[in-house]
């Protein structure tokens, strides 16, 4: 009895703090109920929120507008552009052999001396993982998992942002760890992403990595992304930077053809790794 009580009194709770978010965050509650259940309707969510069925409509509108939603008849359905987050365990399976080659493709434009940031990741752990033969290199870091790869390199001097360690991605995170970041200047950062899209740019699942991710870009020279092609045309729930930002991208030759010409188009330096 007591224990039902409990979640009772939770789940009200919870509801209570959901009826007093802000537009910004009732649409991320959307997206996010949306991936979960796969639909909702605007009837379920105008009760979960405590609003009207039209300011509803207006939120899934404009979710819809952005790609993170699908509408459908009295509600919403998951968009199959919108990526799902997986764990640092689960990335490491995916497209594992095509990451190796674009860890190559990224360490081959890192030289001696550089002082770079390198993001949390897979596919930046690629990275790492091809800088070890590197002399006098400075990484700073933000993925436990990159550290722990260049902790074997003689050659590189390894720094930690600190902050607070997210599990899940394995990745530190902080106002505090951004803050740090205005003491140094880096010649390069090296940016993994969850999704990149042509109107939206490159994004992540978790707002505050992707608060990192752009004070990481504000103090670099240039930026570099790397991705493999089954990130394009996809979109995560918070935009870190657009397109035309990006001074480097390296991705393998799946890359839709679309991306390749407006890539072009903003002078954006593009290498390709053929995986054919």
């Amino acid at each position: 009895m007591l224990i039902e009580c409990f979640f009772e009194a939770r789940e009200s709770l919870i509801e209570r703090e959901w009826k007093m978010l802000s537009t910004i965050e009732r649409r991320q509650k959307i997206v996010l109920l949306t991936e979960q259940k796969g639909n909702v309707s605007v009837k379920q969510l105008a009760e979960t929120f405590d609003i009207s069925t039209v300011t509803i409509r207006s939120d899934l509108n404009e979710l819809n507008r952005l790609g993170l939603i699908v509408r459908s008849r009295g509600g919403a359905v998951t968009s199959n552009r919108l990526t799902k987050e997986l764990s640092i365990k689960e990335k490491h399976t995916k497209n594992h052999k095509i990451k190796q080659k674009l860890g190559q493709a990224v360490a081959n434009l890192i030289e001696d001396g550089d002082a770079i940031i390198l993001d949390s990741g897979s596919t930046t752990e690629e990275v790492a993982h091809c800088l070890i033969g590197k002399k006098e290199l400075t990484v700073m870091t933000n993925g436990l998992n990159i550290a722990n790869e260049l902790a074997q390199s003689e050659g590189c001097d390894v720094f930690i942002t600190g902050g607070r360690l997210r599990k899940k991605s394995m990745s530190f995170y902080g106002i505090h760890a951004e803050e740090r970041l205005r003491y140094y200047n880096f010649s390069k950062v090296i940016l993994g992403v969850d999704g990149i899209d042509i109107d939206r740019g490159i994004s992540t699942h978790y707002e505050p990595e992707a608060n990192f991710n752009r004070a990481m870009c504000d103090n670099a020279q240039q930026i570099i992304v790397v991705t493999d092609s089954s990130k394009f045309g996809k979109r995560s729930l918070h935009s870190i930077i657009k397109l035309d930002a990006i001074d480097v991208l390296v991705t393998d030759s799946n890359i839709p053809k679309e991306f390749v010409d407006v890539i072009k188009n903003l002078n954006i330096e593009l290498h390709i790794v053929n995986i054919k």
